[in-house]
């Protein structure tokens, strides 16, 4: 199955990594799942208080 997901490298302080990894191994997760959710709720609170991001695809981007 396709993805369309990016990968990009983060770095953490060591006690927020333990600690994400806490939370996600408590939520059977895998950290990347759990950031990932942190992240879309967290688009979702700024898009309330905001409005909708609009995000331009890439092809009518370079046109």
């Amino acid at each position: 199955m396709a993805t369309n997901k990016k990968a990009f490298t983060l770095r953490l302080q060591e006690d927020n990594f333990k600690k994400i990894q806490f939370i996600s191994e408590n939520e059977h997760r895998s950290i990347a799942n759990k950031i990932e959710v942190l992240i879309i709720d967290e688009i979702k609170k700024y898009e309330q208080e905001n409005g909708e991001i609009i995000i331009e695809d890439e092809e009518s981007a370079t046109k």
